[in-house]
């Protein structure tokens, strides 16, 4: 067994009677830290006890995940620190069962990156010549071409609450790319994709969530992805079981595989020849997209 697995072996048997602050003051932990961060290590780690001290639901969670998220963190070097807004450690109560096949809750941590997080993992890479992520306000969006992108004029006083955001990129080769999604949009995407939309970061800033989902979608579609930002996207809303190999556990809808449900979904409409047999699916329509395939087939066979 290598020094390294010995000392991920010995952190997660010790996280699970430990409390955070006698967790992370222990030598071989603080260790960890130092060989990734080295003089900021301290300061990294006061700073996740600070987050972990201000929510009680935090407190309560499985200390190995609070600790495997604060590791995440810590490879990409970005700040556990909630006003900076470039990653953050949430708390989720994830269901299993018990010794008896019974549902149960506990209390784990999430790792979420902010939008700041991406954007300077972006600037690191040293391919981006700009990258940034903005409100949009009634009257500020000026034309929306399907082929040349967005237009905005940034003149118009900024008045309400945003009607969209955008993020935009350029690169140092000249490729750049805009994306804009309406408040409705966002929103729509928060409920589908974040169990904890309701409670959760959606819930109490809605405008960093909605600069963050647009910067990652921006980036994830269009941009160059270093090692460093896939490892970000990867691990981004995920339980951290290990930070070194990369281990992770989704407790969010994936996006992934809500597409292979829709995918699923459109062959079996496309194998309707008659309205009757289509109708025979309309109690398994689970979202707009398929709502949207089943309509355009009704159409046809009308």
């Amino acid at each position: 067994m290598s020094k390294t697995t010995e000392v991920a072996t010995t952190t997660q048997q010790a996280a699970v009677v430990a409390k955070p602050k006698d967790f992370f003051g222990r030598d071989d932990v603080k260790a960890k830290f130092t060989d990734l961060m080295g003089k900021k290590s301290q300061g990294f780690i006061a700073s996740v006890l600070q987050c972990v001290a201000q929510n009680q639901l935090l407190a309560k969670a499985d200390v190995n995940t609070i600790y495997q998220a604060a590791m995440m963190a810590a490879t990409l070097d970005l700040p556990i620190n909630n006003n900076l807004g470039f990653a953050y450690i949430i708390p989720y109560n994830e269901k299993y069962k018990d010794k008896d096949g019974r549902d149960a809750y506990k209390g784990v941590a999430q790792f979420q990156l902010g939008y700041k997080g991406f954007i300077q993992l972006a600037q690191r890479s040293g391919q981006f010549k700009t990258i940034s992520a903005t409100p949009i306000y009634n009257g500020q969006l000026k034309a929306n071409n399907p082929l040349t992108g967005f237009e905005f004029d940034f003149s118009v006083v900024p008045d309400g609450e945003p009607v969209g955001y955008a993020a935009f990129f350029s690169l140092l080769n000249g490729f750049e790319k805009t994306l804009f999604m309406t408040r409705s949009e966002l929103s729509n995407h928060g409920q589908r994709y974040s169990k904890t939309f309701k409670f959760g970061v959606w819930n109490n800033n809605f405008d960093a969530m909605a600069l963050k989902t647009v910067t990652k979608l921006l980036l994830s579609k269009y941009a160059p992805l270093s090692i460093e930002m896939q490892k970000a996207v990867n691990s981004d809303q995920g339980i951290i079981h290990n930070a070194e190999s990369g281990d992770v556990t989704y407790i969010d809808n994936s996006e992934e595989e809500i597409n292979k449900e829709n995918e699923r979904f459109g062959l079996m409409v496309d194998d309707c020849k008659t309205v009757d047999e289509l109708r025979k699916l309309e109690a398994s329509i689970s979202n707009d997209v398929q709502a949207d395939l089943y309509n355009q087939q009704l159409n046809a066979l009308s």
